[in-house]
């Protein structure tokens, strides 16, 4: 959340709004914010409710309002809602009038949102284009058709012009069904499956128990998406416990191989949300070993390596393939 509030907002719960759900009640009651607004304010720790005299943070925009609590809207300052230029280095692949083609680094976001509001992606690409970017994805992501996490690095594509991104929407819209595009991912997990590849088909949605992780669901429900990914064991080490794994995608939804692959328990090497018992599983490996590791503490062994589509204005099929970086290469290299 911002350190810079600007107010704070204070309310009690009637008899009247007794079990609806959280965010709704903070509509009903604050103007100027939008339902949307007030669920990203809930999501970032915006929002406190009074126990026992003491405040406590609740993140839980669905939670079930009751009699007599208290709670307590921290709104930041307005921030400029337009990104501006940075001189942040890009590691670009291939560009020309239509699209830029770049390799993603760990730890770079791709657009401004609570919590980094700058030092993006789109920030380093307003400053390296200009006005010349997309602005149909919005002035908050001008020039962006497809995302990558924080810290999963890879290809990824940005539009210059509006043509541009309606092309490649399409494209990424059909996730390879039409046959022109193309996407893989490289990931590093613990374990080695006994099969050489498989299929991963199920439900995604917001997890009921950490509301920052996504979670699978084996029927459809209101709140969540099919997704299916599929997968090719590469390289395995018995052991050292550890393997190689291309990934490739027919849906495209949040966190969508890191949860897959911890469902069928094969969790992505430092993945801080979906992979447990990192550095227990590294102590039990020799010294020289784990000194491989320590490059991949903070960020899940995740790489977007390969990425095919059709030009928007040629109509020519590109491809393009990038290894892993080096805080990957130190453990496929033990492989």
């Amino acid at each position: 959340m911002n350190n810079s509030v600007k107010k704070i907002i204070t309310y009690k719960v009637s008899k009247d709004d007794v079990g609806i759900r959280l965010d709704q009640f903070l509509v009903k009651n604050i103007e100027g914010l939008s339902r949307t607004r007030l669920k990203n304010l809930i999501l970032s720790n915006a929002l406190f409710i009074g126990k026992n005299k003491k405040l406590v943070s609740i993140d839980n925009p669905a939670h079930k309002v009751k009699i007599g609590e208290a709670y307590y809207l921290h709104v930041p300052e307005a921030i400029d809602p337009k990104p501006l230029g940075q001189n942040i280095p890009l590691n670009i692949v291939h560009e020309d009038d239509d699209i830029i083609i770049l390799n993603k680094p760990i730890g770079l976001v791709v657009h401004p949102a609570p919590g980094n509001y700058d030092r993006t992606l789109v920030n380093a690409l307003i400053s390296h284009c200009g006005d010349s970017l997309s602005g149909i994805g919005g002035e908050k992501r001008p020039g962006i058709v497809h995302r990558l996490d924080k810290n999963t690095s890879g290809l990824m594509v940005i539009a210059k012009n509006d043509k541009s991104h309606g092309s490649l929407s399409k494209q990424f819209a059909s996730h390879g069904k039409d046959g022109k595009l193309q996407r893989a991912y490289k990931a590093l997990v613990w374990g080695v499956p006994n099969n050489q590849l498989g299929k991963i088909k199920n439900f995604i949605g917001r997890s009921h128990i950490n509301r920052k992780k996504m979670a699978v669901f084996l029927n459809k429900k209101p709140n969540n998406k099919k997704a299916i990914t599929y997968w090719k064991k590469i390289k395995s080490n018995k052991e050292l416990g550890f393997s190689l794994i291309e990934c490739k995608l027919e849906t495209g939804r949040t966190h969508q191989i890191r949860v897959h692959l911890n469902h069928i328990n094969l969790p992505v090497i430092g993945d801080p949300l979906y992979g447990s018992g990192y550095k227990s599983k590294i102590n039990k490996l020799d010294e020289d070993v784990q000194s491989h590791f320590i490059p991949l503490q903070n960020r899940q062994a995740l790489h977007a390596n390969l990425l095919g589509f059709e030009h928007p204005r040629t109509g020519k099929i590109l491809k393009y393939k990038e290894e892993p970086p080096y805080d990957m290469q130190n453990l496929i290299d033990l492989l």
